[in-house]
């Protein structure tokens, strides 16, 4: 029958996509349903978060702010005078919005290719039916699925007591859709989403405060890299991020912000033409019934489930944002996939310990692995190797030589246990540091290959070569 599918995905994420795409190709009668819309709100649009108001837009304005950037301060080392720049901010976000356009219609002609059927709308929870699933979608319809697949994703995190309006106080979609550059503005988070926006609207000329209310800075990174990101974006790129901050009111008049906040015991009020809250994402469980069925979720709202992504339900999975494990697209991409696989009998890997995270700030900003408070933590022995940009011949050629590699290795077995990277371009080369963690690779195996010249990947190879004190650069 016409509502009967094999698969049924909730969710048109890089999660959701993707499995309904593979679950396709296996030979699956496959449905994913998606409330997703574009920016007008007139039409459709798959991609989820990360494509229509995230981390594709989020480097599309990075990009822009940091020509624009580059034209100001960076050229004239290289004996170009550009003179005074102006920036079009309406052309900038155009430019965003075509970029984020053309892949939403990709994703909706890869479902056509792959004859994966695709329904706009909120489903539902209804029950079962002679062994499957049933969702109710809309309130309109009903369909029913052996399988389903839940790739919800995640929604930002709210800040007690303040309203988000998208024009004066922001979350993520309203930040990524600003036509005027603030003269002031306030950040509260200085997680992945802070940073990026931050860095955007300081190149644009905004003077940046970013708030967070943890006492240290990027909890979730290696300390040493951490330290170094502070210094970077604080003294050498003047943005204000104060650290232990309690937030005590937020005043939206409707023109500005007034925000009291306390920090080392003394409060003060500022007024900030836009204010944007990235204080974290929670996953987007609430609407799918799932009582109706008994889906175990846990008290943070995190859809239970075993290593498999399996549920506490027979064929029932979930992936992504609305798991365990960290909130990435290229997660949920991969879980996407796997589970799929597993629907057609196949036996996947996917390796939670080697899932890269990055930050597209300006030195980016990437690491794998464990951090050295890790592996102190765990009381295992490691060396450590580390190399900077700052000889290394490409990255003085780009103009961009802060940061450095630094790798980590089991003192006994060398097996490459962690590696963290701050400079340029290291979103690309950080996949060389996954590659090995993935098959195993100790230190000297990275130290034996043979790295181009000159080249970024250099400095991998050298904080290799270092972790047996025998660095030659350095």
């Amino acid at each position: 029958m016409a509502n009967q599918f094999d698969v049924a995905v909730i969710g048109g994420g890089p999660g959701g996509y993707v499995a309904a795409i593979r679950a396709a190709q296996l030979g699956f009668k496959t449905v994913c349903i998606d409330a997703g819309k574009n920016k007008a709100g007139d039409a459709p649009a798959l991609g989820g978060t990360c494509l229509n108001v995230g981390c594709i837009p989020s480097k599309a304005l990075l990009q822009s702010s940091e020509h624009f950037h580059t034209i100001q301060h960076e050229l004239s080392e290289h004996g170009i005078s550009a003179g005074k720049p102006t920036i079009d901010v309406a052309k900038m976000i155009e430019r965003k919005d075509g970029i984020v356009n053309k892949l939403t219609s990709g994703i909706a002609f890869l479902f056509k290719k792959n004859k994966v059927e695709s329904i706009h709308g909120v489903a539902a929870f209804a029950g079962q039916d002679n062994g499957k699933w049933l969702l109710n979608i809309n309130g309109e319809q009903t369909i029913s699925a052996t399988h389903v697949i839940v790739a919800t994703g995640s929604i930002p995190r709210p800040l007690p007591n303040v309203e988000v309006d998208n024009k004066t106080v922001l979350d993520n979609v309203g930040a990524l859709n600003q036509t005027a550059i603030p003269k002031k503005l306030c950040l509260i988070g200085s997680g992945v989403i802070g940073l990026e926006m931050g860095s955007v609207w300081n190149r644009l000329g905004s003077e940046v405060t970013v708030l967070e209310a943890l006492p240290n800075f990027m909890p979730m990174a290696d300390s040493q890299l951490a330290t170094e990101a502070f210094k970077v974006f604080t003294k050498e790129q003047g943005l204000n991020i104060l650290l232990g901050v309690k937030i005590d009111a937020v005043k939206n008049n409707g023109k500005n912000v007034e925000v009291t906040f306390t920090t080392d015991g003394n409060s003060q009020t500022q007024t900030f033409d836009k204010l944007i809250v990235a204080i974290g994402r929670i996953p987007n469980t609430d609407g799918l019934n799932t009582e109706v069925i008994g889906l175990a979720k846990n008290e943070r709202g995190f859809i239970e489930v075993d290593d498999e992504c399996r549920t506490n339900l027979p064929n029932i999975w979930a992936i992504g944002d609305v798991v365990r494990g960290p909130m990435l697209a290229h997660k949920a991409s991969e879980e996407g996939v796997a589970v799929a696989e597993r629907i057609a009998g196949q036996k996947p890997h996917v390796n939670l310990d080697v899932i890269p995270s990055v930050v597209y700030t300006t030195p980016e900003m990437a690491w794998v692995g464990k951090t050295e408070e890790q592996l102190k933590s765990a009381g295992i022995e490691y060396r450590k190797g580390q190399s900077t940009f700052a000889a290394n011949g490409r990255a003085l050629g780009l103009g961009q030589a802060k940061g450095f590699v630094k790798m980590l290795v089991d003192d006994k077995t060398d097996r490459i246990l962690g590696v963290h990277m701050i400079g340029p371009m290291v979103s690309e080369l950080i996949s060389e540091a996954v590659v090995a963690m993935e098959f195993s690779a100790s230190g000297e195996d990275i130290a034996r290959i043979i790295h181009a010249h000159p080249t970024l990947s250099e400095v991998i190879h050298e904080a290799a070569l270092a972790s047996d004190k025998r660095a030659l650069h350095g």
